[in-house]
């Protein structure tokens, strides 16, 4: 089984707003169409994949998906996905948005982006959102790392901002999106120092020079089994980050030891549910 950590549900028209898409192209290079097509996505992963799919919810970046959209669209799958609930605690009901997902939706972890939506993660105010996601075994998915987005925060981008949310919480699940990048040595230090705190390797294989030092020196620290499988779906997909990850680790460098491959074939087999305490899926939903 795959477990992907971190696959998106949005529809560009629905859930984007204009200057978001505008920007993405800007960075892309060309005219980007960022509706998620999950045909796409079951046509491009191994048919065992399990994906946990997460939405968004960050005002001042534009980016907003409804947690009734994530819950209907995991029901729709027959025991294929985990859905992920969003919060943007910057805005007005957030609370209420929490306990409604979590309770009557029945979402299983929670998204939040604290540099799209302008917010200090590690802030006092927000310290009833750690000790309930801490309480209720939800573990959070963070994004970490850099961004095209001109109105994003990049000081509440960085991994090292989860070492004090990891002191106060130390039950909680925490996933680090994309090992921080650029701050991945940052991001290492973090999981290394903390038992439930892990990284996921998502939309990071199209660098690959940059992952192969990101992997060198999750070797050197001995962390591999603190890394989490991830696609960052629409961006790549399942098929093409295992690819890519299994290419860099066939970089051979003189003077330096090889990745391992079995840590690699390892890292994308990972089973990233009881890690984080999540059961497996049903088909009935459950």
């Amino acid at each position: 089984m795959i477990v992907d950590v971190h696959a998106h549900l949005f529809d560009q028209h629905r859930h984007l707003g204009d200057t978001f898409v505008a920007q993405a192209g800007k960075a892309a290079g060309h005219e980007v169409d960022l509706s998620t097509h999950w045909s796409q996505y079951w046509d491009t992963a191994p048919d065992e994949t399990v994906a946990l799919v997460i939405g968004g919810k960050a005002r001042l970046s534009g980016i907003w998906v409804e947690d009734e959209d994530v819950a209907a669209f995991v029901a729709s799958v027959n025991g294929r996905a985990v859905g992920f609930l969003s919060l943007d605690p910057t805005q007005p009901g957030w609370w209420d948005e929490l306990v409604h997902a979590h309770r009557d939706l029945g979402l299983r972890g929670i998204k939040l982006m604290p540099m799209y939506a302008g917010f200090d993660p590690a802030a006092a105010e927000f310290e009833p959102l750690w000790a309930y996601a801490e309480s209720n075994g939800l573990p959070v998915l963070m994004h970490t790392g850099t961004t095209f987005m001109s109105q994003a925060v990049l000081a509440y981008a960085r991994p090292g901002i989860a070492d004090e949310i990891a002191r106060r919480h130390p039950e909680l699940r925490l996933i680090l999106a994309h090992m921080g990048h650029p701050y991945e040595g940052e991001c290492i230090a973090v999981i290394r120092k903390h038992p439930h705190v892990y990284a996921d390797i998502s939309a990071l294989h199209y660098r690959p020079f940059q992952l192969w030092n990101t992997l060198m020196l999750v070797q050197e620290y001995g962390v591999w089994h603190k890394l989490l499988f991830g696609s960052d779906f629409p961006f790549t997909t399942v098929n093409d980050t295992i690819a890519g990850l299994r290419r860099i680790g066939g970089i051979v460098a003189p003077g330096f030891e090889p990745l391992s491959m079995i840590e690699i074939d390892a890292l994308v087999q990972r089973d990233a549910l009881s890690l984080l305490g999540l059961p497996l899926p049903t088909r009935d939903g459950s």
